[in-house]
Formats: C-alpha cells, structure tokens, sequence
C-alpha cells in the first residue's frame, strides 16, 4: 500500500523554518573547490551533508578521490516491496564569490532578504548547487520523520569539483558503476520557467573548450622600436578570432552544422506557447537588440543551436596605465555550445584546424583542452519523467513545462555512457538567482516549493513500480 503523501507535505510546511536553518549552516561553509586555499571547508562542506543525510538514516561514506571527495549514501526503500532505485546527484562546492566589493551581504553570511517574491536567501551557492540539493534531502528528511522510511529506494552522489571541471567525476564513476546503479538520476541544479511554472529540463547543450596561445617574438618588444616591422600578435590574434562568425550570427568553423538537427514542428510550437519574452529577456541585462544565427529566434538559438563565443583574451600589457610594448604572445578562451547529435571530438578538431590554417607564418599555436562534453536530450516518453510531471503538477497546480538549457551539465552525459541510464532534470533556480554572481540568491518559495515536489515526485515514483506490478499479475 503507498504511504499517504499529505502528511509528509503537512511537516515539510511545519519544520521550514528548520529547513532554512540548515541551509544558513551549509550556506556558511566557504567550499570553494577551485581555490586550494579553501580545501579544508570544502572538505568540512562534504562532511557536513554526509553527516546531515546520516541523522536522516542513510548508510553515508566519505570517498576520497584526487581532488575533492564524494558524498555516497544509500536507504533502501520499503521492505520487501518492488520500487525503482533512484539516483540523486548535487554538488556541495562553490564559484569563489568574487567581486567581492559587489556583494550587498558576506557571500558567506548568508542573509534572509525581501524579494518581490516574499523573501530570498542570498549568500554563494544558495541557489547553485546547495540551496537545490538541499530540497532533495529535506524531502528525505520529511519521508523518514512522518513514515520512518522513504518510499523507493535511493542513492545520494554529491561531489565537489563541479564548479572546477569536475576531474574525478567520470573516473570515479568508472570505479563504483555497481554501486550506483540505479533506474534513473535525477538532477537538481537546473530552473524553472518561472516562479509559478516547474519545468523539466530535456535539453542541454554540450561543450567543447579550448585555450589557444599564439606565439610570435621570442619576447616582449617595444612598439616604438618594432612596431611596422613584424605581425603583433594580439594584432593577428583578434583578427582570427573575427572570422569565427560572420555577420549573420553563423560561425565558420568547417563542417560546423553538418550533424544539427532541425527543430520538429511540435516542439517549435510548443515553445512558442510559453510566451517568452524576448525583449525582458535581454533588457535585464542591458541589452535591446538581439543578434545571433540569422533565421532563428533567441529562444532557439539559446536552447537548440550550436554557438561559438570567446570567454576570455589577453596579451602584452593589462595592468593599470600605458606601456607600449608588443607583446611575445596573445591568447584567448573559446567555448562552443553543442546540440545534440554534434561530435565534441569533431567539433575540436575543426576548430583547432580553423585556427591553424590561418597561423601567420613564422608564428606557432599552443592549445589547451579545457574540457569536451557532449549535448544531452533526453526521452520524453520516459515513465520517470512522466512520474515527474504529475508530482510537479500535483504541488503547482498547473502542468510543468519541457524545456531546454544553454548551459552543459557534463555529468548527464556521463551518467549515460558510463553507467548506462537516463537523468531527469528537475531544478528550482530562476533566471535572475544571480549564479555566478555577487548576489547570488535563492527564493524561499522556491525551497519551500522544491522540497513539496521533491516529496510528491519520491511518492509518484513508488507508484510506477505498483503500476508495472498490476499490469504484469493481470497478464
């Protein structure tokens, strides 16, 4: 028989004040995995949440890797009982909270501020990843209070190099594929549509990401001296770098859009309902005309077309001040976002046959691979998802949306090549939760929220199993 799901909700409202409580303590752990500096409270952040999952009741271990460790913990569901195995996946590491002198409050003094919503909580990783992995396991907590046991079975994975290239994740996989095996994983660290609308994330573009260095004179010059007699790097280097993309928005690296696939028609249409507003979009930024891959709108192009972008360049001189010199070297950050169905091995390869070609004689590149992931889009007809839907409708009140995502999440793509199942992606966050940023926030509601659905989608997962039951015993 399924437990009730009611008195579970009617506790999760009770203890939220509690719930806030928790996240203030994890909030103020600064586990800023990129900076060795604070190894020691990233390590205190992962002991924290393993010790928090094992008051719950979870058999929890601490796993060390090369870098930062694993969080693993497991609960079995009800005894005896036939119910899928889930799989949660967080991270309990942070961006570094630079600028510093951006921050209204202490990045790690998390405050309790107003919001047009009600109230936020703003501190660094309230809403990326702590605040959503947190939703998780209040549910948990709330499943085990109320019934002393959760109604599937579940393994936790948080890990803590998410925000640093995630270097042990796919080793680490390698090793424990038995261990983590499971039905589906479900993965809270993407948004909503808005703050009245749950969505579910079905598309994520991948990524190729490269440092590329040109080298020239074997040393810095002075411009007055030199300067007319020989190719300035920086010089040659923004002028590769401008024929990326043409002035339609449509990048030149060869063979770039061979493997894209066409939008189909309904999901063109069923995009076009959720009434996206392009020009809020952009203006919250500061931005009023759009530009990007011509014939296709932002929304397209931001969810289901291919982008090239240069996250970062420098060479010679940038501190404060004039000094003219050459410089021996420039060199740039490039990133491009995949859909799916485009090879990130292919992809590289072509842009760094892009910059070659066009390499100033005499001169030399240097590259570096900053990463490779490939773009995710996940079955619709999938009974978890649909078990998701119906949980999230159930707290809403109204369906949740399918979305896609810019952004890359590399751990989907290797929880399907490597263990060999589907995620689903549930988040919380908003598009103005400032990840990534001074500021950073996260609703109340959204937690309050995000714990419901996390309680109501842990009780439509148990009944898939009873449903598969029934329908297996009247055949």
């Amino acid at each position: 028989m399924p437990l009730p799901l009611q008195p579970v909700i009617d506790h999760i409202e009770q203890d939220f004040d509690g719930a806030i409580q928790r996240l203030q303590d994890l909030l103020r752990i600064p586990s800023i995995s990129t900076d060795p500096t604070f190894n020691d409270q990233t390590r205190a952040a992962a002991q924290w949440v393993a010790d928090d999952l094992k008051g719950i009741g979870f058999d929890v271990s601490l796993r060390d890797t090369p870098g930062h460790p694993m969080v693993v913990a497991h609960h079995d569901g009800p005894t005896g009982e036939d119910v899928p195995h889930i799989l949660y996946y967080g991270h309990y590491d942070v961006q570094p909270p630079d600028p510093m002198e951006l921050w209204e409050t202490g990045p790690f003094e998390p405050t309790i501020a107003d919001s047009p919503h009600g109230k936020k909580i703003v501190g660094r990783g309230a809403v990326d990843d702590k605040g959503q992995l947190m939703t998780f396991i209040e549910a948990f907590r709330a499943w085990k209070k109320v019934h002393d046991a959760l109604p599937v079975k579940v393994t936790v994975m948080l890990e803590g190099e998410e925000e640093s290239g995630s270097p042990s994740l796919d080793p680490f996989l390698n090793e424990n594929k038995e261990e983590l095996a499971a039905d589906v994983c479900v993965v809270c660290d993407t948004a909503m549509w808005n703050i009245d609308t749950p969505a579910i994330t079905y598309m994520l573009r991948g990524l190729v990401y490269i440092e590329a260095t040109l080298h020239g004179p074997n040393c810095d010059l002075h411009s007055g001296v030199y300067g007319g007699s020989l190719r300035n790097p920086i010089n040659a280097l923004c002028k590769i770098l401008g024929e990326l993309i043409d002035d339609d928005g449509v990048v030149q690296i060869p063979d770039f859009y061979d493997d894209v696939l066409p939008l189909g028609d309904s999901e063109k249409a069923q995009w076009e309902s959720l009434g996206f507003d392009e020009s809020a979009f952009l203006g919250e930024i500061g931005i009023n005309t759009p530009f990007g891959e011509k014939g296709q709108s932002t929304l397209q192009r931001v969810w289901s077309r291919p982008t090239c972008d240069i996250n970062g360049i420098h060479g010679g001189y940038i501190g404060e001040g004039a000094k003219t010199v050459i410089g021996a070297h420039a060199t740039a950050k490039i990133s491009c976002r995949l859909v799916a169905n485009q090879d990130p091995g292919t992809i590289h390869e072509n842009l760094l046959a892009f910059l070659t070609q066009r390499t100033p004689k005499g001169y030399r590149w240097e590259f570096k691979n900053h990463g490779t992931s490939p773009a995710i889009r996940i079955p619709t007809d999938s009974p978890y998802l649909e078990a998701a839907k119906e949980g999230l409708k159930e707290t809403y009140g109204r369906p949740a949306v399918l979305i896609g995502c810019g952004g890359s999440i590399p751990l989907v793509g290797s929880i399907q090549q490597i263990l060999g199942f589907e995620s689903l992606l549930v988040g919380f966050g908003l598009d103005d939760d400032r990840m990534h940023s001074p500021n950073e926030k996260f609703e109340l509601r959204c937690l309050q929220m995000g714990i419901k659905s996390h309680a109501a989608i842990l009780n439509r997962f148990a009944m898939i199993s009873q449903e598969a039951l029934a329908s297996a015993s009247s055949m």
